[in-house]
Formats: structure tokens, C-alpha cells, sequence
């Protein structure tokens, strides 16, 4: 596959406020292909957001692990994170991270009632069946419980939530938070 970028080393001074206070961080930890992909991920997304975020992280995972057995090509994606946010958000990460977008038609969505960050990922006669681990999806469901007591749904809630998702992504390995099930 050609890219379109030969490399995406930004000056940090482009990145929000926010953002720039992490780059280094994340990049020495989960590399430039995971920065890229989120940084894009949130771009395209509209805001930088937890689930989104997490799907950038988890397809990118999904990919490493196919190249690992040596598949190459099209990889779709069976996502169950539903058509309504928030849990939704995470299909922008997944078609970001992995280029089964819509636009190609590898990417799906179950139909299934019980909204998660799951996904089945195929590539060459092979699927990959992940999730978030119950402990990190519990702590993201304790976290907004606390926003939305302190905040509502004000500014203030969105501010926080963001302020989650700048932490989720410089502190959350992408090879920790997924198992296979």
C-alpha cells in the first residue's frame, strides 16, 4: 500500500495545547504509527474523543498481530460498538487504524443490542476476535460516572472527557488493554 505521507514528525507547536504536553510521551512509548493514526482518527472524528481513541489503538493491535503471522491484505471488520454514540466512536478508530472504511465496504456493524468495544477482524482466512478488558472498560465507566455527577453535560463534562481521552491515550499500551476472546 503507498501512503500518501512520507513521515508525519509535526512540529509540536501545531498540536493543541493539550496534545503537545503528550507527544513525546506517546510516541517514545507506542510509536509514530499509533500517534498517527489517532491524531487522524481525532481529526476526522470531529473532537478527540475515549472511543474513538480506543479504536485507533485496537485495529492498529489487530494489524500488528496479522503482520506477525505474516498476512498482508484487506482486513475487515465486524465491530459490535453499535450506530449511537458513544461506543459508536470507536468505528471511526477501527476504520482509521485498519482502512476497512465504508467507502471500501469492510467494515460492518452487529446488530446485536449490548453496545462494547469489541470487534472481529479478518485478513486472509484469518480472524481475530477482540475486546477491551473488562478492568479498563470498568474504569472508563466509573470516570464519566464522576464527570457527569460533577459537570452535567456542561462544557465542563465535555472539557473532562477529552481530558480522559488525552490520558487513556499516553497511558494505555495498545498490547495490554485488548484480549482475545
Amino acid at each position: 500500500m503507498v501512503n500518501i505521507l512520507k513521515s508525519f514528525n509535526l512540529p509540536e507547536n501545531l498540536y493543541a495545547d493539550d496534545v503537545q504536553n503528550i507527544v513525546g510521551n506517546c510516541i517514545a512509548r507506542f510509536g509514530e504509527r499509533e500517534w498517527k493514526l489517532v491524531v487522524m482518527t481525532g481529526e476526522i472524528h470531529g473532537h478527540l474523543g475515549i472511543y474513538s481513541t480506543l479504536g485507533a489503538k485496537m485495529g492498529l493491535f489487530a494489524r500488528e498481530c496479522f503482520e506477525a503471522q505474516g498476512l498482508d491484505g484487506h482486513i475487515s471488520v465486524l465491530s459490535f460498538a453499535g450506530e449511537q454514540p458513544p461506543v459508536s466512536c470507536l468505528n471511526d478508530g477501527l476504520q482509521i487504524s485498519t482502512g476497512a472504511t465504508l467507502g471500501h465496504g469492510l467494515i460492518s456493524v452487529s446488530p446485536e443490542e449490548n453496545k462494547r468495544v469489541e470487534a472481529v477482524f479478518t485478513c486472509g482466512g484469518s480472524s481475530l476476535h477482540l475486546r477491551l478488558k473488562p478492568s479498563f472498560e470498568s474504569q472508563i465507566k466509573a470516570d464519566i460516572a464522576q464527570g457527569v455527577a460533577r459537570y452535567g453535560h456542561s462544557p465542563a463534562y465535555w472539557q473532562y472527557v477529552r481530558e480522559l481521552a488525552l490520558r487513556y491515550w499516553s497511558d494505555w499500551n495498545r498490547r495490554e488493554i485488548f484480549e482475545e476472546i
